[in-house]
């Protein structure tokens, strides 16, 4: 086949059913609940903890099924930013789509980052630069051979994250129970102090934000969907299963914990990546009797991190693909591989990912810290625009006499649903560091450390609609083909 003929084909459905469940359970799960589960339960208390991840999974459940009605009618790999450009405005398009690759090219770094401190745990005389380099190599060797190898390669990374939550599900209800080898504490963790709820709402509010984290990487479903094999079926059903079992999940870890371990357990508080000694998964597989519980989970968050680098490097490069198709990067990224990847994309992101990795190593690691804190941003974003893209994409559906009838896959309770994932979302946006401005003197670094990521996604989205002059598509005229289901 020749390369012409290869662009033409473009990217391939090879993604099965089960690799789409695992990419959104891939993730979602991650260090936010092996590692920082504990740090919400000290700060809020174990029914603090519970309420704000139960109330932060609506809206993620009003998110995915926004997202899943639009990817299973129009399945692309440029997915919100593909939306964007159809049904509301084309500098929002813009914005979304370079604010979402930057947000996983940064987050690519960042595991390299952390995975190098997780192997200081066996290795700790090895330069922190030589595990980040192979890592490195094996994310980009898995993302180069197919799209399929990525997606076998994430089900087991995220079936060994499924796996560990499932054993420490079972083994603190045994605890719990009281059937293993220390006595039940019953509820008495429940009412210790100020529990069950620590802190009142400000405290539960600063659990939001960590929630939100945690639950970042669940839209990487709507890319995926443009290699999915039968995006009609398979979406729909990953967008149903999916949310049950990440919430399942969560809260059920978080009851595990509230149970076997008091809010003021000191080593809830040690949250760094390398501190996974003291891990509540950690903390509760030791009290089960298992010796070696912390070489276990460091291994787990190892997978985690990988996990994470492997998914942020397969959506940043199909979203760069994307771009360049509907003419928003630079046209050379719709360069394919023999197997259908998009290699230039690939070789961009690899690249960037790495020059941010080494801004960490220069002087104090100052502008890999504000390359972080931007992206962190990027997330929050990106679902406020899924909130406005399926507003608008359902109202233009009904402004031109289309009948429900025919969409493969209907988002519940629209447009209550969108319109509260979209005010939830503001909230936990605007709520990143409140207590920058509740000081004596507001607290201005602090504020523009934790903000920062709006301002740039606003100069984005400014500079290309006053340079191209766009507006808002009126309903009526909002593409609503799905020419692109047959590519």
């Amino acid at each position: 086949m020749s390369n012409e003929e290869q662009q033409n084909k473009g990217l391939r459905r090879s993604l099965k059913a089960r690799h789409m469940n695992m990419i959104a359970i891939g993730g979602a799960i991650g260090t936010g609940l092996f590692v920082a589960g504990g740090e919400t339960v000290s700060t809020a208390g174990p029914g603090g903890a519970l309420l704000s991840y139960s109330l932060i999974g609506i809206m993620v459940y009003f998110l995915m099924t926004s997202l899943g009605e639009m990817a299973a009618y129009l399945p692309v790999s440029g997915s919100f930013e593909t939306y964007a450009n159809r049904y509301v405005d084309k500098s929002l398009g813009f914005a979304l789509g370079w604010n979402y690759w930057f947000n996983w090219a940064i987050t690519v770094a960042a595991e390299l980052v952390a995975g190098a401190l997780i192997m200081k745990y066996w290795f700790p005389d090895t330069p922190a630069a030589v595990w980040s380099g192979i890592f490195l190599v094996i994310l980009f060797v898995l993302n180069y051979l197919s799209t399929r190898s990525y997606g076998e390669s994430e089900f087991i990374f995220a079936g060994i994250k499924v796996l560990t939550v499932i054993v420490f599900l079972f083994a603190g209800a045994l605890l719990i129970l009281g059937l293993g080898p220390e006595p039940s504490p019953g509820f008495t963790n429940w009412t210790i102090g100020d529990a069950p709820f620590v802190g009142g709402f400000t405290a539960m509010l600063s659990i939001f934000m960590v929630a939100g984290f945690s639950f970042q990487g669940t839209e990487m479903i709507g890319i995926a969907a443009g290699e999915s094999e039968d995006p009609e079926k398979n979406v729909p059903r990953a967008v149903k299963s999916i949310f049950w079992r990440i919430l399942l999940f969560y809260l059920g870890a978080f009851v595990v914990i509230g149970f076997l371990i008091p809010y003021t357990d000191p080593n809830l508080l040690n949250t760094e990546i390398e501190n996974i000694s003291v891990s509540p998964f950690t903390l509760v597989f030791e009290r089960f009797g298992l010796v070696a519980a912390a070489s276990v989970m460091n291994a787990v968050i190892l997978t985690a991190v990988l996990s994470a680098g492997n998914s942020g490097l397969y959506v940043s490069t199909r979203m760069l693909y994307a771009m360049a198709e509907t003419g928003q990067a630079p046209k050379c990224f719709l360069k394919l591989n023999k197997r259908g990847v998009p290699s230039y994309a690939l070789f961009a992101t690899v690249v960037f990912g790495l020059a941010a990795f080494l801004t960490s190593l220069i002087g104090e690691g100052k502008a890999y810290d504000w390359l972080v804190n931007i992206s962190g941003m990027a997330g929050f974003i990106t679902w406020i625009g899924i909130a406005i893209c399926h507003y608008r994409f359902r109202r233009a559906y009904m402004a031109q006499h289309k009948d429900l009838k025919d969409l493969p896959y209907r988002a519940k309770l629209f447009p209550f649903g969108p319109i509260l994932a979209l005010i939830m979302c503001i909230i936990v946006t605007a709520g990143q560091n409140y207590s920058a401005f509740t000081g004596a003197e507001i607290d201005w670094y602090g504020a523009s450390v934790a903000y920062i990521g709006i301002p740039v996604f606003l100069a984005i989205f400014i500079w290309h609609k006053v340079k191209n002059h766009t507006k808002l598509i009126p309903l009526e005229e909002v593409n609503l083909s799905r020419d692109e289901m047959e590519k």
